[in-house]
């Protein structure tokens, strides 16, 4: 079963397309604890069913999912997303 995660922030490259842009999310554990994760090990941990991720935003929790660019790149974005991954990109800077 999938370990279910709230990301919580963001790191940002300073590349200007949108599906490039985040290079690592984080969140914390139920216990408390921070964790970070590469946007490349996150997209594996959703294909192989590792973890399962979400956003929280005015009271609404979104899946994140992955997607694909009209170039063939993978990248992570909430499902009320269009194709620009706005709900990730509006987090705070992780610290």
């Amino acid at each position: 079963m999938a370990t279910k995660l709230q990301i919580l922030c963001i790191t940002k490259s300073n590349r200007m397309d949108a599906h490039e842009r985040i290079t690592n999310i984080g969140g914390k554990n139920t216990n408390g604890t921070p964790w970070r994760l590469s946007q490349t090990d996150a997209i594996a941990g959703i294909e192989n069913g590792t973890y399962d991720f979400h956003v929280t935003q005015g009271g609404r929790t979104v899946n994140v999912i992955v997607s694909k660019s009209r170039y063939g790149h993978k990248y992570i974005k909430t499902v009320a997303d269009g194709e620009q991954p706005d709900n990730l990109l509006s987090l705070s800077q992780c610290s």
